[in-house]
């Protein structure tokens, strides 16, 4: 297996801010050896002969091809169907509450595990759900929103779905793909995929939300990193809509546009 591209001493430093300037990514010192490693991945797979070589191409062509995959690389799609249960709970009794339409985004939506559950239980808990209801599904990884999109998963990734609602929202694989199951159209209609970044100046316009999710997202950004998308966030919401975060993360000191309402559930502030 030929040896990877030459780490220099000063590469981690200047991956992790050009990562940083182009996500809000904070990529701790304790990620050293394995993002090295990521690095020299990506640069041999690019024909660079250091990762210096590839860093300065990154820098000076802010449009490359080559910056997709390096971000995808640093990454984490750690997700699951019905996590957080609790939060489900509350999501069906705020949208019954609520009433149509019904609008929801799902901010960090990695392999599709999260939409695809706010999808079942707006199914389960809203009538006529074919319309009325929406659900925005985004995430920064091209490659983790492809599979979000295609909606397809092993038997050990549904586990966490009831086996009514893996009866009656999953088709089972046959031949080659048994083992696998694939989301129903009932449930694919409802979600709109798309790649975001969060830092990007253009967020989706013209489009109120009651609900977004952004879940164990935003312990990878820094303290200004999170206000600034916070204040954004409380922008995007009708009055009285909810922000859910992850089990890690509070926003209680970190900006005044959202109010405690639970458990890592926010509303906003208008």
């Amino acid at each position: 297996m030929p040896t990877l591209p030459e780490v220099g001493q000063n590469d981690f430093e200047r991956a992790s801010r050009l990562l940083h300037a182009r996500t809000g990514i904070v990529l701790g010192a304790h990620k050293r050896e394995m993002a090295e490693r990521t690095l020299g991945l990506r640069a041999r797979h690019v024909g660079a002969t250091t990762v210096r070589e590839f860093l300065d191409h990154l820098e000076k062509n802010p449009e490359s091809s080559h910056w997709e995959a390096f971000v995808n690389a640093f990454t984490i799609n750690h997700t699951a169907f019905f996590r957080e249960a609790h939060h489900f709970d509350i999501l069906a009794s705020f949208a019954k509450a609520r009433g149509k339409p019904f609008a929801v985004w799902c901010a960090a939506s990695s392999t599709g595990e999260e939409p695809y559950t706010i999808a079942i239980t707006l199914r389960e808990n809203l009538p006529s759900p074919d319309t009325g209801v929406s659900i925005l599904a985004t995430d920064i990884d091209t490659h983790a929103i492809e599979r979000a999109r295609e909606g397809v998963y092993s038997i050990e990734r549904v586990k966490p779905v009831p086996e009514a609602y893996l009866r009656k929202y999953f088709m089972r694989g046959t031949g080659q793909r048994a083992g696998m199951v694939r989301a129903k159209p009932a449930l694919r209609d409802l979600i709109q995929f798309d790649v975001l970044n969060l830092l990007s100046p253009s967020w989706p316009s013209g489009q109120k939300f009651d609900v977004i999710f952004c879940r164990n997202t935003m312990i990878y950004f820094d303290k200004p990193t999170q206000t600034r998308i916070l204040d954004r966030f409380a922008t995007m919401l009708k009055p009285g809509g909810l922000l859910f975060a992850g089990h890690s993360e509070n926003f209680t000191y970190l900006t005044k546009s959202f109010k405690l309402q639970g458990q890592t559930v926010y509303e906003v502030v208008k």
